[in-house]
């Protein structure tokens, strides 16, 4: 047997098939599960991650192309296979579908699937299939497995009456299991359900899964688990399953265990996903603003700050996703990045907030996200269209082009054009953050639904918030008339990053020589003292150090000494005074 197990990665939308899978083949000592995902934006980011840690920590994935009744899900299915062989070339991918129809399985194998078996394919079967896809062959099973393969079902055994009190117990414990598990699925159907929320039920109803399980193990007799995993698992879930068994020692025998390889994981176009785990990893990391600049997200709870953060990540994938199948060019990037901006700000928005919130005030119910999306030009002109670099960020994302910033040049790929596009990546979170939480402050900032909701605790009084709108507004003015125009004049970007101990600000180079030439007003004339103070200043330093140096000595070597030689005089005079008064009054005191 391999000192190497066969790690896998299993993908598939259906959480109770990824269960009933996954206990399968845990069983088995040279297979070992390392992930699992549900979506494509997951399994890429999962990938990043373990590639990050280890480029071997996954040697197959075990991918459901799509549902069989959905053409949707199959083209997504079909697109993940293609990213995935983009991304990770020597990753061998095997399907584990119940799509069956030869044109889909046909365009997944163009992409470079390296092997496909039906769902419902007898584990003892499958665990063979993968193991020969993981060495580098190619299977392709595109008809039902034959009823010959499949083991004859456990034979019933009599039940004794502490069987009897075990099946009792059994199915009073699956009853309440189910139950639960019924009302947490409602829960998670809820639209607009934030996102933590989300993960918690959905953690939950992990928890309930396992449970459910570890009943199956304690109460069911080894016999019987087979057969009534199998009926469970398919009362569940409307797709075939395979049949939970461990495998046959005729099909792999123990002196001929397979050897896996290990092919090298990362590929160096592996861009986004590498990129977008290495900022999932900061959003861990404290998100209190530590610069000098209000920020609007700065109102938020923590918890709230990062899931909004998160949620514009995973949107943001779904538009460089949309783009590339599309097939945008990088010419048309430059046109359509506005575009693209205010669609992630409006879906965020949408998401974050929920489509069918509704607040109460008055007599009125009013739905949070048409105030929020009733004025998109201001956040478009205050935000949006001013962050900086993003054209060569989706371009580096899409095309792999090599980067140009701070006035240097990065090859795609490299760790430095990385480190810098992960710079421009944060800003744009931080910067469409700011856009999705300044309509409020502006129509509801002060009602108490979204302050209880939303807020941080320190920023609930209404004196608190003005304060906050207040400081946020003075920023505005001053970046409108001052610092927008001393950052054109000194050809440089302010970009909020993640540091370790919060939000921090960066500077990059940048030319800005077109938008200079564009400055007028009060802008142009900061300009103008700027340039002013330049010419004047080393020259005013000069002239105030030589009067500051004539004065110093006047002061103290004229001035100083002249007062120093009077005011010994006083003392000492004062001193012979003294002296004399007292020999006066001893001679007056004598007796005559």
């Amino acid at each position: 047997m391999s000192d190497r197990p066969l790690k896998l990665l299993l993908v598939d939308p259906d959480s109770i098939f990824r269960l009933g899978l996954r206990v399968a083949l845990e069983a088995i000592p040279y297979l070992q599960v390392v992930s699992e995902a549900a979506t494509d934006t997951e399994t890429l980011l999962i990938l990043a991650e373990l590639a990050q840690q280890d480029p071997n920590q996954v040697n197959l994935v075990v991918l459901e192309l799509g549902d069989s009744r959905s053409q949707d899900s199959q083209r997504k299915g079909l697109q993940l296979c293609q990213q995935l062989k983009a991304s990770y070339p020597t990753l061998p991918i095997l399907l584990l579908s119940s799509v069956q129809e030869p044109g889909i399985l046909m365009a997944a194998r163009a992409f470079g699937v390296n092997g496909y078996c039906p769902k419902g394919t007898p584990v003892s079967e499958l665990v063979t299939v993968m193991a020969e896809v993981a060495n580098g062959n190619s299977y392709w099973l595109e008809e039902k497995v034959s009823t010959e393969l499949t083991p004859p079902p456990p034979p019933v055994l009599p039940r004794l009456p502490l069987a009897k009190l075990r099946q009792n117990l059994h199915l009073s414990g699956i009853s309440y299991i189910d139950s639960a598990l019924k009302e947490v699925t409602a829960q998670l159907q809820i639209p607009g359900l934030p996102i933590l929320e989300r993960a918690v039920l959905a953690g939950h109803r992990r928890e309930l899964l396992a449970a459910r399980w570890l009943l199956n193990q304690l109460l069911v007799a080894p016999q019987e688990r087979q057969q009534e995993q199998l009926q469970e698992l398919t009362s569940t879930s409307q797709q075939p399953l395979p049949v939970i068994s461990p495998p046959s020692s005729s099909i792999i025998p123990s002196d001929a265990q397979p050897i896996f390889t290990s092919p090298p994981l990362l590929s160096p176009r592996s861009l986004q996903s590498t990129l977008f785990a290495a900022c999932i990893n900061k959003l861990q990391f404290s998100l209190k603003n530590v610069s000098n600049v209000p920020l609007e997200i700065d109102i938020l709870r923590e918890d709230r700050k990062r899931e909004l953060l998160y949620l514009i990540l995973q949107r943001l994938a779904q538009q460089l996703d949309e783009l590339r199948e599309a097939q945008i060019t990088n010419n048309q990037l430059v046109d359509l990045k506005n575009v693209i901006l205010k669609d992630l700000w409006q879906t965020t928005v949408i998401d974050f907030f929920g489509k069918f919130s509704q607040i109460h005030l008055g007599d009125r119910h009013i739905e949070i996200v048409n105030v929020l999306l009733q004025n998109p030009v201001i956040i478009q002109t205050a935000i949006l269209n001013k962050i900086p670099v993003i054209t060569e960020l989706f371009a580096y994302f899409l095309f792999q082009t090599d980067l140009q910033v701070d006035n240097n040049y990065y090859p795609a790929g490299s760790s430095e054009a990385n480190s810098q596009a992960e710079v421009i990546l944060e800003n744009l979170l931080i910067q469409v953050a700011n856009g999705v939480i300044q309509p409020l402050l502006n129509y509801l900032a002060d009602v108490e639904q979204i302050k209880q909701n939303f807020y941080d605790r320190k920023l609930i009084s209404t004196r608190e918030i003005e304060r906050f709108r207040n400081d946020l507004s003075w920023k505005y003015r001053l970046d409108k008339y001052v610092n927008e125009a001393k950052e054109i004049f000194e050809s440089r970007y302010e970009l909020f990053v993640f540091a370790p101990r919060g939000i921090a600000t960066i500077s990059i180079y940048a030319p800005r020589r077109e938008e200079l030439a564009q400055l007028s007003g009060i802008p142009l004339i900061v300009t103008l003292l700027l340039e002013f103070r330049d010419a004047i200043a080393p020259r005013l330093q000069s002239l105030l150090a030589f009067f500051g140096s004539g004065i110093v000595f006047v002061l103290t070597q004229i001035v100083g000494r002249g007062l120093g030689l009077i005011g010994r005089g006083i003392i000492q005079g004062i001193g012979s005074v003294s002296f004399s008064e007292k020999n006066f009054k001893r001679k007056s005191e004598r007796p005559k």
